[in-house]
């Protein structure tokens, strides 16, 4: 079963809206109460507030559930498999504990603590886990009500994406030893990131530009220049063409996503280290050229979700909105 993000906002619309729901984790004394929910996929807008504090529901100011937030949520969700929202969402969106809550108090949503493997060099142990909600459609509980159930699933504490990029292997010869700028591991993780990228992309129907000089980058022992989807000259694009001034902006590009000719959905710069200030110059210098167009400037941090969401499911029909559910908007 596929869960959406209707089916959350649906779900958590049928709690009562005239009371306090606590916090799972008993350590945060306050409450929420929802205020009122826009369907079918939200947002959810809220309160939350120290039920003793000078604050009160009244004066308390409402904050907003995203539907990005609940799509990015109900994206991850399988059925009988333990979920960690905080591991998902990462830092991001700052109601992440309210929607984890919320879900709770729903019938399908369970409460249970995995266990986990931790490993070390020489062995690994199964340890008590998290925190982590758990979808049993089959299996429901008292509507309002916190329900912790047993499990003996065991998950990994392996960070997710030594799993999901370890199938990206890449020759250590990233630029036919050219290229000296960056040491061979902070390079071969940049150059996984622009593969997954594309691969996202091909899977959305995007076809891709590579930056010019990471065109040889070896990906299952084909250059990622010759593979089909990934263009070979900016010059050709027809978006682009009347634009040479643009052209030459955006050949050190990491990747830019184009569609059907005409449409260009990101411009993208990987930046997994530290400064951004060299990605964020490149993408100004090309914006600043290329006439206003409708596109969305990304500097792209490491996101194993979408990636193995794009793998998982084959994702079909979606629209570029989509993509907007794994993005946050800065000034």
């Amino acid at each position: 079963m596929i869960i959406t993000a209707a089916n959350l906002v649906n779900m958590i619309d049928h709690l009562k809206k005239n009371i306090y729901y606590n916090y799972i984790e008993h350590s945060n004394p306050s409450v929420i109460q929802i205020v009122r929910i826009e369907r079918p996929e939200g947002p959810i807008y809220i309160k939350r507030f120290a039920p003793f504090s000078k604050k009160d529901g009244q004066s308390t100011k409402e904050v907003s559930i995203s539907s990005n937030m609940i799509w990015r949520v109900a994206n991850a969700i399988q059925e009988d498999v333990p979920l960690n929202i905080d591991r998902i969402l990462g830092a991001s969106y700052n109601t992440r504990s309210v929607l984890e809550s919320l879900l709770a108090y729903t019938p399908q949503f369970h409460i249970t603590y995995p266990g986990r493997i931790e490993s070390n060099v020489s062995s690994s142990e199964i340890k008590h886990g998290h925190k982590h909600l758990i979808w049993l459609p089959q299996n429901l509980h008292k509507e309002g009500v916190l329900h912790k159930i047993e499990t003996q699933k065991v998950i990994s504490e392996i960070p997710s994406q030594l799993a999901i990029y370890e199938s990206l292997a890449i020759t250590q010869n990233i630029h036919d030893g050219t290229s000296t700028v960056l040491d061979i591991e902070t390079e071969r993780r940049h150059a996984q990131i622009q593969i997954a990228l594309f691969l996202i992309g091909r899977q959305l129907g995007f076809r891709t530009w590579i930056a010019q000089n990471d065109k040889s980058i070896i990906y299952n022992d084909k250059k990622l220049g010759e593979m089909d989807g990934i263009i070979v000259s900016l010059k050709d694009e027809t978006l682009l063409a009347s634009f040479q001034d643009a052209v030459k902006a955006a050949l050190m590009i990491d990747c830019i996503w184009f569609k059907n000719y005409w449409l260009m959905p990101a411009v993208m710069e990987v930046e997994h280290t530290t400064g951004i200030t060299s990605g964020l110059s490149r993408m100004k210098n090309f914006k600043d050229i290329f006439p206003p167009f409708p596109t969305r400037y990304v500097i792209v941090a490491p996101d194993e979700e979408l990636y193995s969401l794009c793998q998982r499911r084959k994702l079909r029909g979606v629209t570029e909105d989509f993509l907007d559910c794994f993005m946050e908007q800065t000034l």
